[in-house]
Protein backbone atom coordinates (compact mmCIF):
# COMPACT_ATOMS: atom_id res chain seq x y z
CA UNK A 1 0.00 0.00 0.00
CA UNK A 2 3.17 2.61 0.59
CA UNK A 3 4.68 1.57 -2.37
CA UNK A 4 1.70 2.54 -3.98
CA UNK A 5 1.13 5.49 -2.61
CA UNK A 6 4.73 6.46 -3.03
CA UNK A 7 4.63 6.04 -6.82
CA UNK A 8 1.53 7.96 -7.11
CA UNK A 9 2.44 10.77 -5.33
CA UNK A 10 5.81 10.39 -7.77
CA UNK A 11 3.56 10.49 -10.92
CA UNK A 12 1.55 13.34 -9.66
CA UNK A 13 5.09 15.13 -9.23
CA UNK A 14 6.59 15.01 -12.02
CA UNK A 15 3.22 15.51 -14.10
CA UNK A 16 3.23 18.63 -12.38
CA UNK A 17 6.91 19.25 -13.08
CA UNK A 18 6.23 18.47 -16.52
CA UNK A 19 3.53 20.85 -17.23
CA UNK A 20 5.01 23.43 -15.93
CA UNK A 21 7.59 23.15 -18.07
CA UNK A 22 7.36 25.62 -21.19
CA UNK A 23 9.22 25.11 -24.25
CA UNK A 24 11.10 28.05 -24.47
CA UNK A 25 11.84 30.61 -27.77
CA UNK A 26 13.44 33.71 -28.54
CA UNK A 27 11.47 37.43 -29.29
CA UNK A 28 14.15 39.92 -31.19
CA UNK A 29 13.44 43.57 -32.35
CA UNK A 30 13.52 44.11 -36.04
CA UNK A 31 17.17 44.56 -36.48
CA UNK A 32 18.00 41.26 -35.10
CA UNK A 33 15.18 39.19 -36.73
CA UNK A 34 16.66 41.01 -40.16
CA UNK A 35 20.10 39.18 -38.86
CA UNK A 36 18.61 35.89 -38.21
CA UNK A 37 16.37 35.89 -41.55
CA UNK A 38 19.89 35.70 -43.58
CA UNK A 39 21.35 32.51 -41.70
CA UNK A 40 21.19 29.81 -43.53
CA UNK A 41 18.82 27.55 -43.44
CA UNK A 42 16.13 29.89 -41.56
CA UNK A 43 12.68 29.16 -42.52
CA UNK A 44 10.79 32.55 -42.34
CA UNK A 45 7.07 31.74 -41.04
CA UNK A 46 4.51 34.12 -41.71
CA UNK A 47 1.10 33.26 -38.77
CA UNK A 48 -1.50 35.79 -40.22
CA UNK A 49 -4.22 34.54 -42.22
CA UNK A 50 -4.43 34.44 -45.83
CA UNK A 51 -5.90 37.70 -46.32
CA UNK A 52 -3.45 39.79 -44.18
CA UNK A 53 -0.54 37.70 -46.06
CA UNK A 54 -1.76 39.32 -49.52
CA UNK A 55 -1.78 43.27 -48.38
CA UNK A 56 2.13 42.57 -47.90
CA UNK A 57 4.60 39.76 -46.01
CA UNK A 58 7.91 39.91 -46.13
CA UNK A 59 9.93 38.68 -48.99
CA UNK A 60 10.21 34.11 -49.15
CA UNK A 61 8.32 33.89 -45.90
CA UNK A 62 5.81 30.94 -46.15
CA UNK A 63 2.16 31.63 -45.02
CA UNK A 64 0.97 28.70 -42.24
CA UNK A 65 -2.00 30.39 -39.97
CA UNK A 66 -1.31 29.66 -36.67
CA UNK A 67 -5.16 30.07 -36.10
CA UNK A 68 -6.04 27.38 -38.80
CA UNK A 69 -7.11 23.94 -36.25
CA UNK A 70 -4.50 22.22 -38.35
CA UNK A 71 -1.56 24.24 -37.96
CA UNK A 72 0.77 22.14 -36.19
CA UNK A 73 0.56 18.99 -38.33
CA UNK A 74 0.76 21.48 -41.83
CA UNK A 75 3.84 22.75 -39.74
CA UNK A 76 5.42 19.97 -39.21
CA UNK A 77 4.22 18.35 -43.57
CA UNK A 78 6.18 21.81 -43.85
CA UNK A 79 9.08 22.65 -41.80
CA UNK A 80 12.45 20.52 -41.60
CA UNK A 81 12.04 18.47 -38.31
CA UNK A 82 15.50 20.67 -37.49
CA UNK A 83 14.69 23.45 -38.74
CA UNK A 84 15.07 26.92 -37.63
CA UNK A 85 11.93 28.80 -37.51
CA UNK A 86 11.62 32.70 -38.03
CA UNK A 87 8.20 33.71 -36.80
CA UNK A 88 5.81 36.32 -37.63
CA UNK A 89 2.47 38.05 -37.54
CA UNK A 90 0.83 41.87 -37.67
CA UNK A 91 1.70 42.82 -33.85
CA UNK A 92 3.57 40.06 -32.21
CA UNK A 93 0.69 38.19 -30.09
CA UNK A 94 0.11 35.44 -33.05
CA UNK A 95 3.26 34.55 -33.64
CA UNK A 96 4.59 34.29 -29.96
CA UNK A 97 1.77 31.52 -29.68
CA UNK A 98 2.55 29.67 -32.68
CA UNK A 99 6.42 30.18 -31.53
CA UNK A 100 5.70 28.22 -28.11
CA UNK A 101 4.01 25.79 -30.02
CA UNK A 102 6.83 24.98 -32.62
CA UNK A 103 9.51 25.29 -29.77
CA UNK A 104 7.62 22.55 -27.69
CA UNK A 105 7.83 20.36 -30.70
CA UNK A 106 11.29 20.59 -30.92
CA UNK A 107 12.05 23.47 -33.10
CA UNK A 108 14.62 26.56 -33.09
CA UNK A 109 12.02 29.45 -33.03
CA UNK A 110 12.86 33.35 -33.16
CA UNK A 111 10.01 35.74 -32.92
CA UNK A 112 9.27 39.13 -34.20
CA UNK A 113 8.69 41.43 -31.68
CA UNK A 114 5.57 44.11 -32.78
CA UNK A 115 4.96 41.49 -35.85
CA UNK A 116 5.11 43.23 -39.63
CA UNK A 117 3.69 46.27 -37.66
CA UNK A 118 7.16 47.04 -36.28
CA UNK A 119 8.77 46.13 -39.42
CA UNK A 120 7.28 49.06 -41.35
CA UNK A 121 7.49 51.04 -38.84
CA UNK A 122 11.28 50.71 -39.02
CA UNK A 123 11.08 50.96 -42.89
CA UNK A 124 11.64 47.59 -43.65
CA UNK A 125 10.66 46.46 -46.89
CA UNK A 126 7.60 44.08 -48.01
CA UNK A 127 6.17 42.52 -50.77
CA UNK A 128 2.75 41.76 -52.00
Amino acid sequence: MKAMICLCLCLGLWMLWACSRKATYQSVDVEEFAVVMQQEGVVLLDVRTAAEFAEGHLAGATLLDVQDSSFLSLAQEALPANANVAVYCRSGRRSAAAAEKLAALGYKVVNLKGGILAWQAAGKETER
